[in-house]
């Protein structure tokens, strides 16, 4: 790794921060409070753990607007410290892409076109026509069918998987174990309840600037494509059906699943373990806390919870009433038959 090292103020600049204290530190890493040294800076995400700061050994931390430290404790205040500390952290790590070219255990196929700056792993196989763009890293055991497209500074990680006919945009992540363009869940049921395969002959397309975390499955489209698109973010775990399609910038946390020809807007995020039923919309800025289950369209800004899914706050009071069932049934009981005496001796008094 390549030691680095930058001043306060260009840091400041760097995360549009206001620095305040001592401005000559130069600062060498990113690290917590508690393990930070003298040439870290670290980061306090929120202003109520102010008193984090009296014991932190950090040349600088990231606070903020308005937080009180120590005298001798230099800070920048920011509006969003989580954000700035990763802008930070991704600067100390970046490094140059180093091309190891392709090793002698790679297989590569006839009239594939690689760019002149790339790294193939041992055991990796490329089928035929593939085009891999610039500053490329396929790791070992990877996997990638005929005819596909990998853009420029993408990096698929070991023992990937990406069937044929697949498009992968530029500055693409995928993790370990990840199947990309599989078969997506077809089938149609004859008269004797046999299953009769649905041929899936489209394709997945994933655009820019985006991460796919280990073991997540992307099912081709059954026609046409299903569709990831730019900024999206997926963690492990996840399924995604065929002719699915992820607007900008979506989150998808662990084990959600999408069913097939349901489309997300933009900046959609879904809580772990949440899902959705097929041929749906789900508008822009849609939240699903987790385990969420979404049987209908939803409207751009709907906040979500539950199974069927429901708005957040009215899940949330009917999931403290949950907790009560068994003391309201047992006053049910006892009203019903405490009303059932009182309508009986009223009977025998007429």
């Amino acid at each position: 790794m390549i030691e680095k090292s930058i001043s306060l103020q260009n840091l400041a600049l760097m995360v549009k921060g206001e620095l305040l204290g001592d401005t000559s530190r130069t600062i060498c890493g990113v690290a917590p409070l508690e393990n930070a040294g003298q040439g870290d800076i670290s980061f306090l995400a929120k202003a109520n753990q102010a008193g984090l700061l009296q014991n932190t050994g950090a040349g600088a931390v990231l606070v903020p607007p308005g937080v009180a430290a120590r005298d001798d404790l230099p800070v920048i205040e920011v509006k969003d410290p989580y954000l700035a500390v990763a802008i930070i952290h991704n600067y100390f790590l970046i490094e140059p892409f180093v091309a190891k070219g392709l090793h002698p255990r790679a297989c590569v196929g006839i009239d594939c076109v690689l760019g002149r700056e790339i790294s193939l792993g041992p055991l990796a196989v490329l089928g035929d026509r593939v085009q891999v763009g610039e500053r490329v890293c396929i790791e070992a055991g990877v996997v990638i069918g005929d005819d596909v497209t990998i853009g420029d500074d993408s990096t698929i990680k070991a023992n990937v998987t990406i069937y044929n006919g697949s498009v992968i945009g530029r500055r693409v992540i995928i993790h370990s174990g990840t199947v990309i363009g599989s078969d997506g869940y077809g089938y149609a049921a004859n008269e004797r309840g046999e299953h009769i395969k649905r041929p899936q002959v489209g394709i997945v397309r994933i655009d820019d600037d985006v991460e796919i975390g280990a073991n997540t499955c992307i099912d081709r489209g059954t026609f046409g494509a299903t569709w990831i698109k730019s900024g999206v973010k997926i963690d492990n775990l996840v399924q995604v059906a065929h002719n699915v399609v992820v607007g900008e910038n979506s989150l998808l946390v662990a084990q959600v699943g999408l069913s097939g020809s349901t489309i997300l807007g933009r900046n959609v995020v879904m809580g772990g373990q949440s899902a959705t039923a097929g041929h749906l919309v789900i508008g822009d800025q849609v939240m699903v806390a987790a385990r969420g289950g979404i049987h209908n369209n939803q409207p751009k800004g709907a906040i979500l919870g539950g199974a069927p899914a429901i708005p957040v706050r009215q899940w949330g009071k009917c999931t403290a009433v949950f907790a009560k069932l068994p003391e309201l049934q047992s006053q049910v009981r006892n009203n019903t038959k405490a009303i059932a005496e009182l309508i009986g001796r009223v009977k025998q008094e007429e």
